[in-house]
């Protein structure tokens, strides 16, 4: 198996559909899930690239497991239930911190998932859509909107996760282009997201080509020199 140019990964709270999302995009099916057990992974072939997809628990007894998943990290998906506030908030509370170990210029795309659970926008089987805050309203205020997250409750995380990372608002992607909602179940929006975030890492990986291959040592086949034993002359 051919290594992977660059990884993204998935974190969220259980039962937000983080591996659903991911069977969706990768086997074109729904499949109710168990929760994950420690992580997973998909090698995912995108144009000419290798790309790796890790879905990470979201229990609290595999919580400290996320830092190592997240480890150079080229984007993160931080995923929540638009039906259930508290998902979003511990994605600040208990996810964030997680994503220390991630590449400098990390992308992060905050997805909001089971749109289809709400009648905030008419979603089929098997529509792939594409993310538009004009159809999934992003205000709290629409009468057709049962959902308890909204996509400006999504945009204000991601700003204060450019702020946790220190980053220039003016030079990443708005937070319009990295805050979705989705349907594991239908498919909706689910492409989009997964390839948006596959056409903004392309650049990290020819950077990363450009740079030539890592310069630390390989030590896993190195055999210390036999010692030899000391004399001492008398």
């Amino acid at each position: 198996m051919r290594k992977p140019d660059v990884k993204i990964v998935l974190l969220g709270d259980m039962n937000v559909g983080k591996t659903s999302l991911l069977h969706r995009y990768m086997e074109r099916r729904f499949q109710e899930t168990v929760s994950t057990v420690g992580g997973a992974f998909y090698l995912k072939q995108w144009r000419s690239y290798n790309i790796s997809i890790w879905d990470t628990a979201g229990r609290e007894q595999f919580h400290g497991l996320g830092s190592m998943y997240c480890r150079g990290a080229a984007a993160i998906i931080l995923t929540y239930d638009v039906n259930h506030l508290q998902s979003l908030i511990e994605l600040e509370d208990r996810f964030l911190s997680l994503t220390d170990t991630a590449s400098t210029d990390c992308l992060f795309a905050i997805v909001g998932n089971k749109i289809d659970l709400t009648d905030d926008v008419a979603v089929e089987d098997g529509a792939e859509g594409l993310n538009d805050p004009g159809k999934a309203s992003g205000s709290c205020n629409s009468a057709r909107a049962p959902k308890r997250v909204c996509l400006d409750d999504a945009m204000a995380l991601y700003k204060k996760i450019l702020k946790y990372r220190m980053l220039d608002e003016k030079e990443v992607p708005a937070a319009e282009k990295m805050c979705f909602e989705t349907s594991a179940k239908t498919g909706y929006n689910v492409d989009y997201v997964f390839e948006t975030l596959f056409d903004m890492v392309v650049p990290v990986i020819l950077r990363q080509r450009a740079e030539g291959p890592s310069q630390t040592v390989d030590i896993t086949n190195y055999k210390p020199a036999k010692q030899t034993q000391s004399r001492c002359c008398v």
